[in-house]
């Protein structure tokens, strides 16, 4: 990995750093209007204010289509995940999606139509065209975060000139099951109503796990005029689940020393639920308002305006293990667990407008497409959490006996239990209050980005992005009649890009990029600040790639990318106040990925990644870092109506926690699938998860929360669209 770093710095000081994100090679305005430069538009990257080719995309990138989510039977965020090189999951405390973005954790990196999306919740796929998951630098156009990756889901939009109706069931061998819909109706020549919905029910292989969601998304497409589009939808969504939070981890002697070597998961203890089967639940509600206005000035300038408007209210409570003994010499050597837990509200509204303008222009014989856009986000934010409460501890930590083979081997339900010891006890979720916290965040934006065409072979890339960012929080944890606390802190950065992109041939580029991009010291959710915090300067972020894109066939494309991303912190110095700034974390890494129709009748997906991190500048690994991952996926149609899906994703060690004490294995999972069209309007497939039944633990939150794979497992579908 060393070598890959130093490669990559040389090749990118070599060639000027950084490339165009927003810009495309031709070509097509729309179907019918063919424009007179290169860049302005295409029909891929979503994500990147306007549509964008990929080969022009100086980053690695994967895009997974609603014929993908549908053949292989998606239906959250992790499973996409885990069919993606250089990006891999994390447990979100099982209420949330979390990726690790290269290294790189975030709950924060989401966005929706290009708008951020960073509330934490379970995303559904129900409605969408696309999801995309951009690794590399992201600064530019997205402002703070985005510095390992990040992923932006397209909505399906009103289609004009047509009627539809989308629909798909499933179930699995676990019992649950969801059905959608998605209808689309043509009110006139030039403007469409669609509406997508659906409800799912909630199981899996674990102890207590249950819920469901649902949602609806109606949309309307109005086509103004021949150069003015508006889209306008309303979506909620509805989610309430069980909360599991995995299984403990030990040391091969049982205990959690280290002296024994390195902590693992207690594999035994897999069929167990650390947890509360009545207390455990999540429960989100969102109503989200959104519009957006493209319009063509020009042949050559167009607009891009949106407003969108959300509305969240969460509530997650959870009991979950904190500790282990194998054999616990205080209560008679026997079986124990240390549980912990909270309760945790958050009620959030956003605001946010955003706008850019793409043209083109000529100096001389120099090309260039101009980028320039401006966002405001208005996020009120309130957020209280109340901690657990034993009545025999005090505390919010309790010991409990473990017992194998009772229906309920943790002696705790709906907060009401029998420790270790013997003793009744209670649990409460009103006496212990942790915090308390109303913020508002109030943040500007405006960038620039010029990508030049020196000639056809060379563009460079220059670009800058300024963010003012306003947080305010409001402590209310203070005691009655006291003053409550207010605390704020305003930051002011700006974010450059610098690049070169080679174009040999129109079938390949050569890229390098530099970005830079920061996150304040309120972190991702903003849901409080320390007084040393509010004094401190954001984290920053610095980003280094190089890579190689070739579509080698007319559907078949094959990138390589090799990347440095080094984080500095902002510190004091613990003495003066001064002001420091520490290296935290460096990843290194190289990814491989190979996509498109090899034959008619096969397709092939794969992707290969390597990662090396170093964290504090010592020899630790930043947790969930895996140094390997590999993903294959092929269809291969055997006849025009039936079809075979086989897949295989892999990754190897990583550390579930940052002092590198407690190890996740490596597991290899195989996949399968097989389709059969009955007619044109229906299609009956199965899918098969882990076809081999290895047993595998994915990911953790920390070293006694390592979540558990699921066994071999099936899922049933119907589908079509008449």
């Amino acid at each position: 990995m060393k070598l890959f770093a130093s490669t990559c710095t040389a090749a990118l000081l070599l060639v000027i750093p950084q490339i165009t994100f927003a810009q495309t090679r031709p070509k097509v305005l729309d179907d019918e209007v063919i424009t007179t430069g290169r860049y302005l538009y295409s029909d891929q990257v979503n994500a990147l204010k306007t549509p964008t080719s990929i080969i022009d995309v100086p980053q690695s990138l994967s895009i997974v289509t609603a014929d993908d989510i549908t053949k292989r039977a998606y239906n959250s965020i992790g499973q996409i995940i885990d069919y993606t090189p250089g990006v891999n999951t994390s447990q979100g405390e099982g209420h949330r999606d979390a990726v690790v973005f290269r290294g790189v954790r975030s709950t924060a990196d989401f966005y929706l139509d290009g708008v951020r999306d960073d509330v934490q919740y379970y995303r559904s796929l129900y409605n969408l065209e696309q999801v995309e998951i951009l690794r590399g630098p992201n600064a530019l156009l997205f402002g703070r975060g985005g510095t390992g990756g990040l992923l932006n889901r397209v909505t399906k939009k009103g289609v004009t000139g047509e009627q539809f109706t989308g629909y798909k069931a499933s179930l699995n061998t676990f019992g649950a099951f969801d059905v959608a819909v998605d209808s689309n109706f043509a009110i006139s020549d030039t403007s469409a109503f669609r509406v997508n919905a659906y409800y799912e029910s909630l199981n899996n292989h674990r102890d207590f796990f249950d819920g469901d969601r649902f949602g609806i998304n109606p949309t309307a497409r109005f086509e103004l005029a021949p150069s003015t589009t508006l889209d306008v939808s309303y979506e909620y969504n509805n989610n309430e689940r069980f909360i599991d939070r995995g299984i403990v981890s030990a040391a091969p002697d049982g205990t959690t020393s280290t002296d024994s070597g390195l902590r693992r998961p207690v594999e035994e203890l897999d069929g167990i639920t650390f947890g509360d089967e009545e207390l455990n639940t999540a429960e989100f509600e969102a109503h989200v308002f959104r519009a957006n206005l493209q319009h063509k000035f020009s042949d050559n300038l167009k607009g891009n305006f949106t407003a969108s408007y959300g509305d969240y209210d969460k509530l997650y409570q959870n009991i979950f293990a904190v500790g282990y003994s194998a054999s616990n010499a205080d209560f008679g050597g026997i079986e124990t667990v240390t549980l912990d837990g909270y309760v945790d509200t958050t009620k959030r509204t956003t605001l946010t407008l955003a706008g850019n303008l793409v043209g083109e222009y000529l100096t001389g014989s120099i090309g260039h497409t101009l980028v320039t856009g401006a966002d405001y986000i208005d996020t009120s934010n309130d957020n209280d959490r109340f901690n657990t409460n034993f009545d025999t501890t005090n505390d919010d930590l309790e010991i409990f006996a473990i017992d194998r083979n009772a229906d309920r081997p943790i002696n705790l339900l709906n907060g009401v239990g029998v420790n270790a010891a013997g003793v009744a006890t209670t649990n409460d979720f009103i006496t212990s209050l942790n915090d308390n916290d109303e913020a508002e965040v109030e943040v500007f934006s405006a960038y620039i980005q010029d990508q030049i065409e020196i000639n056809d072979y060379i563009d460079v890339i220059v670009g800058a992005r300024f963010d003012s960012f306003d947080f305010t929080v409001e402590d209310l944890t203070a005691e009655a009649g006291a003053d409550s606390r207010v605390l704020s802190r305003k930051d002011e950065e700006i974010s450059p890009r610098l690049g070169l992109i080679l174009k040999p041939k129109e079938n390949i580029s050569i890229y390098g990029s530099y970005s830079e991009s920061f996150i304040p010291q309120s972190g991702e959710q903003f849901a409080e600040i320390s007084s040393a915090e509010a004094a401190i300067t954001p984290d920053v972020f610095e980003n280094l790639e190089a890579g190689v894109k070739w579509d080698f066939a007319d559907s078949l494309s094959f990138t390589a990318a090799i990347f440095r991303i080094e984080a500095t912190d902002g510190a004091d110095d613990g003495t003066t106040d001064n002001q420091i700034e520490e290296v935290q974390n460096i990843i290194e890494g190289a990814e491989f990925q190979l996509s498109g129709d090899v034959t008619d009748q096969f397709y092939l997906s794969a992707g290969l990644s390597f990662l090396n991190g170093d964290r504090d500048g010592s020899d630790l690994d930043p947790r969930e870092l895996p140094d390997t991952t590999f993903n294959v996926w092929g269809n291969y149609q055997l006849t025009d109506k039936f079809g075979l899906g086989l897949g295989v994703t892999h990754q190897s060690q990583s550390f579930a926690d940052n002092n590198n004490t407690t190890t996740l294995p490596s597991y290899t999972r195989v996949d399968a699938a097989a389709y059969y069209d009955v007619s044109e309007s229906l299609r009956m497939q199965v899918n098969i998860e882990n076809l081999t039944d290895t047993e595998y633990f994915p990911n953790a939150h920390t070293d006694d929360q390592i979540s558990v794979g699921a066994p071999l497992n099936a899922r049933f579908t119907v589908s079509g669209r008449f």
